[in-house]
């Protein structure tokens, strides 16, 4: 396990790639959520935020309740919840980014933070909460589910339709939309167009959701948008994956992603049911292939069970939901011949995509919402309180050794 002469030495302003697997037993110093979920995590420094919706929380001691309005933060490495960072958010969060000079940006369902305007999108101090000036981003029309920031950039999605529908960038600083990104996601599998997820790598966006085009071009649930130019573009990189329905309970399955360190390829994972194929799975992809019916290098199935949840961090493909296999592509809401008990969390091999003997257990729930890889581990966010075999109520960390 870490000391904390070790975790305080992080400076963790980014997802951070690790030479090994994370240990199985998770850090005892991080504070508890007593209730509700958590849907995101960042960290700004040394600073770890955490958002979702909930009211209270504790140190780790269970000694004291705090009352936290959806947001909260903790020193990374001692556990201490920050007292002077108790904004009021008026709803749920479901994205988070370090911003520059301790602040952190924060998406959500919400109207206003600290009874001031604020839709979907705000920038806050972590000194004392408060809204940082000079950010307007002006979203309208919905929530905001994913934010993701590369420099000055950045890059959030959800269902908002303005300042654009759906998926916009943005200046980090000012909050406005940039005209040279004009990509729309289009051809919505539900009522209204929505962004599950995004995330940012080099000179590429990956963005999944309830789409089947962006920008007029045909790509069913997941695309990719080259960002490294002047004018953002639609990437030449398209897959059929996730084109053929899974149950008529979700005709927008996928969910979680996430690039590895350097780029080169990427990880999805899904809901669905128990029908086989692409549904309830973890799959990876190579960034920069080419064509209109790229293939996953690797698919590793559940059985049926949700995965809302990935971290890839060159040693492993975490994943989270509420599933209880990995290696169990003939399952069907069963454990078929290869099936591997994973109840709630696990790791894949980058490579061979299989699971890795890292078992650490943990209450499955609704499943894991949330991770978040640093230089000193991985923290995991969720609706439950066991993680590991301990109680760590809807927030742990499982350090690097």
């Amino acid at each position: 396990m870490l000391s904390r002469v070790a975790l305080a030495a992080i400076i963790a302003s980014a997802p951070a790639a690790h030479p090994r697997v994370v240990s199985a037993d998770p850090i005892d110093t991080t504070p508890h959520v007593l209730d509700g979920i958590v849907n995101a995590i960042t960290v700004v420094g040394r600073t770890v935020v955490v958002g979702g919706s909930f009211s209270e929380v504790s140190d780790a001691s269970r000694g004291t309740i705090h009352a936290r309005d959806n947001l909260f933060a903790y020193d990374l490495a001692t556990g201490r919840i920050l007292p002077g960072f108790a904004p009021s958010v008026a709803g749920p969060v479901f994205g988070l980014a370090a911003g520059d000079r301790d602040t952190v940006y924060v998406g959500g369902e919400f109207h206003g933070v600290n009874q001031q305007r604020a839709r979907g999108l705000a920038r806050l101090a972590l000194a004392d909460g408060s809204l940082a000036p000079g950010f307007d981003p002006r979203i309208g029309g919905g929530m905001v589910t994913s934010v993701a920031r590369q420099g000055a950039k950045l890059y959030v999605g959800g269902d908002f339709t303005s300042p654009r529908t759906a998926l916009a960038r943005l200046d980090a600083t000012t909050g406005a939309a940039d005209p040279a990104f004009a990509i729309t996601p289009g051809g919505p599998l539900t009522a209204r167009v929505k962004v599950h997820a995004l995330a940012v790598s080099r000179d590429r966006l990956a963005v999944d959701g309830s789409f089947t085009t962006l920008g007029g071009h045909s790509r069913p649930q997941l695309g990719l948008i080259d960002v490294g130019g002047a004018q953002a573009r639609v990437a030449p990189w398209r897959t059929e994956a996730y084109a053929k329905p899974c149950s008529p309970n979700f005709p927008s399955y996928v969910r979680g992603l996430d690039f590895s360190p350097d780029g080169s390829y990427f990880a999805v994972v899904t809901t669905g049911g128990a029908r086989g194929g692409i549904c309830d799975t973890a799959a990876r992809f190579e960034t920069y292939s080419r064509g209109s019916a790229i293939r996953p290098t690797w698919v590793n199935a559940t059985g049926g069970d949700s995965l809302y949840a990935v971290s890839v961090t060159g040693a492993a493909v975490y994943v989270g939901g509420h599933q209880r296999w990995l290696d169990n592509p003939r399952g069907r809401d069963s454990a078929g011949p290869g099936a591997v008990s994973r109840p709630g969390i696990g790791a894949i091999h980058p490579r061979t995509g299989k699971a890795l003997s890292w078992n650490p257990t943990r209450e499955r729930g609704i499943g894991v919402k949330a991770f978040y890889a640093h230089g000193g581990g991985l923290l995991v966010g969720s609706d439950t309180t066991r993680l590991g075999r301990e109680y760590h109520a809807r927030i742990g960390m499982f350090p690097l050794p």
